[in-house]
């Protein structure tokens, strides 16, 4: 059974504003109720209650076809880099920074612990080398860096984030750091995750192509990720994995075939093969459903 979304919240046709599609979506997430019946609950075993979110949204309009714990608070994990992508994407769009400017590692960011690239304090990463390390390797001393750089220090940076995507709709997350590493007060959502997948995906379609990445070259050694549903399962174009012991296994995911597309959130997984075999079910049951021909969402 499906969401109808409200009539005010309906994305129109012909061409619309970005931030105006953002903040019809977010309505339509946030009024969304779906339900689910008992054949179509699809919830997967997991060994710790409390930690399971599933969330299935027609990417052409907002309409939510799967709702499980969608409101329940999750600690996102490294799907926190989705954000801190996001506002490199705009420090990118402002000419703030070019995919040639450095940012510097420093002592802090060169400790952070695995998954990381490794450097030393002092060195330095070009953009466009860090978009790949957080989009495949998801590097939390990239990630740190990229703090660091865009906001004087990682704290005042999550603050940044946070603001922003409250602006994005995404009342029910708080950012804490950059990488996702654990921390108590991190915290967010499925739906919301799945709103900044749609605003990734809406916002930077010119840099969309970097989370399809498989791997990535960086000072002579090749760089492989850890998204194994890129390439397995058709039409998937990315987003971002995330695991910490306290989340469980986090993926979102973008599907765009046949003149279809959704998003797809799964949180809680209590490992990355039961992670990935369950958004390979779900794509399988509701990519028929969404609707067909809408280029919402396209790259043009």
């Amino acid at each position: 059974m499906t969401d109808s979304i409200p009539a005010s919240s309906a994305v129109p046709a012909g061409p619309v504003p970005r931030r105006a599609v953002l903040l019809m979506l977010a309505g339509a997430l946030l009024s969304g109720c779906a339900t689910t019946s008992p054949e179509e609950a699809m919830t997967i075993p997991s060994t710790t209650p409390g930690r399971y979110s599933a969330l299935v949204i027609d990417a052409s309009n907002g309409k939510v076809l799967l709702d499980q714990n969608g409101a329940a608070p999750r600690y996102p994990a490294s799907l926190t880099k989705m954000m801190t992508l996001f506002m490199l994407f705009e420090a990118m769009e402002s000419g703030r920074v070019t995919t040639s400017t450095p940012i510097p590692v420093s002592a802090a960011a060169a400790r952070m612990p695995p998954t990381k690239i490794g450097f030393r304090p002092g060195d330095a990463i070009d953009v466009e080398s860090a978009i790949n390390a957080l989009c495949v390797k998801s590097a939390n001393d990239v990630a740190s860096a990229v703090g660091e750089f865009l906001g004087g220090s990682e704290p005042a940076f999550a603050s940044l984030m946070t603001a922003r995507a409250r602006q994005l709709g995404m009342t029910a997350t708080t950012f804490r750091n950059a990488s996702g590493l654990p921390d108590p007060d991190q915290r967010t959502t499925a739906r919301d995750m799945a709103l900044l997948g749609l605003a990734l995906r809406q916002r930077f379609p010119q840099h969309f192509v970097y989370f399809s990445a498989r791997q990535f070259t960086f000072r002579g050694r090749m760089v492989r990720g850890h998204n194994d549903l890129l390439g397995r399962v058709d039409g998937v174009d990315g987003i971002k994995t995330g695991y910490i012991r306290a989340s469980g296994y986090n993926i979102v995911t973008s599907v765009r075939t046949g003149g279809r597309s959704l998003i797809v959130v799964v949180m809680g997984a209590d490992s990355a093969r039961q992670r990935n075999a369950h958004v390979e079910d779900l794509v399988r049951r509701y990519l028929p459903l969404a609707a067909a021909g809408s280029t919402a969402f396209s790259a043009g």
